[in-house]
């Protein structure tokens, strides 16, 4: 939702229909949000299509009775034709009455913040909710007549449900954009950044040539830095959703950025060059000390085999590598395979599910 509160903030009232749960194949994942204005304004989407025109007249209701809802859509097998999910699975939507001061308070923090919302219980408390801040210290909690243990949402990873004393939480943790760090400033790096930017990331351009790294040349970069790749990662701060992508292939920059890249937990790290710079790459890395477990986190060379050649080209692969690797995906076509197309929650992240899958079919899983 709080990617809707900027378009929502100047409205002056709306509902927010929100998935709070999936089962099989289903388009869009847990938090996924509408939100539809006084007026008739829809921003963002519950399943990609499938029940958007449901979910819009369900909200317009909540929007004239004042009253949460709670529906479940599924797959009808009498009609595929009828409000429904064709693609198989199904979800539950809940839908409240929003005032725009709260979406004014979430366009204008930029902390990360766990947002809690009752969705089951009595009628008194339906719908309320409170905003966790968990680099703050704040007094109890308190949702209509119960008071909320912080501790239960404070450190909030995943977004899902809850239970505490009587009551269904539906518990959204909101973070800062994830970032994307690309270093080498070349015209690669230009197509990857508006990529990046596109898939939702904070991207930051790294190079220690000024004549290249400047913001002209990477207008959709959040910021463009001159600095050695390798000292600006030392002095900045990564977690686990943080994105490397080295595109210098150039020995001097590239050994010591990605002896501190690979010894960090990080969601991606990958490096551009052919396979006889990727081995030179390897060897240097080995005979300053790194391991094989460290080594065998490098995605190099960069990208899905995609047959890419231009730069907007290349970028695509290496975007779509990101994705498969974030999302457990396979990277094979879609044609080729035969189980469901949208993970159904128990489908496991990362590279274990390529393993899985390329086992699966005989075939070998790329690095």
């Amino acid at each position: 939702m709080r990617e809707l509160a900027r378009p929502l903030s100047s409205t002056c009232q709306f509902a927010v229909a929100s998935v709070v749960d999936v089962a099989g194949s289903a388009p869009r994942g847990l938090g996924s949000a509408l939100a539809v204005t006084v007026d008739g304004a829809a921003f963002g989407s519950v399943s990609g299509g499938c029940v958007e025109g449901a979910v819009y007249e369900l909200a317009r209701e909540v929007l004239a009775t004042g009253m949460p809802q709670r529906q479940r859509f599924g797959y009808s097998d009498d009609d595929a034709f009828a409000v429904g999910l064709t693609c198989g699975g199904s979800l539950e939507v809940f839908v409240q009455p929003c005032a725009p001061a709260i979406a004014a308070a979430l366009a204008a923090d930029p902390e990360p913040v766990v947002l809690v919302r009752v969705i089951g219980g009595p009628d008194s408390v339906l719908g309320k909710g409170m905003a966790v801040f968990p680099d703050r210290v704040e007094a109890d909690r308190v949702v209509g007549d119960r008071v909320i243990d912080p501790e239960l949402v404070r450190h909030a990873t995943v977004t899902g449900r809850q239970y505490f004393d009587g009551l269904e939480l539906f518990v959204e943790p909101w973070s800062p954009p994830p970032r994307m760090l690309v270093f080498g400033a070349i015209d690669y790096a230009a197509s990857l950044t508006r990529i990046g930017k596109f898939l939702g990331y904070h991207v930051t351009v790294c190079d220690a040539r000024p004549v290249f790294a400047t913001a002209d040349r990477f207008p959709d970069a959040d910021e463009v830095v001159v600095d050695w790749p390798h000292r600006y990662l030392a002095a900045t701060t990564t977690d686990r959703r943080t994105v490397v992508c080295v595109l210098t292939h150039d020995e001097k920059f590239d050994v010591p950025l990605l002896a501190d890249a690979l010894r960090r937990p990080l969601a991606f790290v990958g490096a551009l060059g052919s396979r006889r710079t990727n081995n030179q790459r390897l060897a240097r890395l080995r005979e300053i000390g790194l391991t094989e477990a460290e080594l065998a986190l490098l995605r190099a060379p960069i990208g899905l085999d995609l047959g890419a050649s231009t730069p907007e080209e290349t970028a695509v692969s290496i975007a779509a590598e990101i994705v498969a690797l974030r999302r457990g995906g396979t990277g094979l076509a879609l044609t080729e395979g035969s189980g469901p197309i949208h993970a159904d929650g128990s489908r496991p992240d990362g590279n274990e599910s390529r393993q899985a899958v390329f086992a699966a079919t005989g075939r070998e899983c790329p690095r």
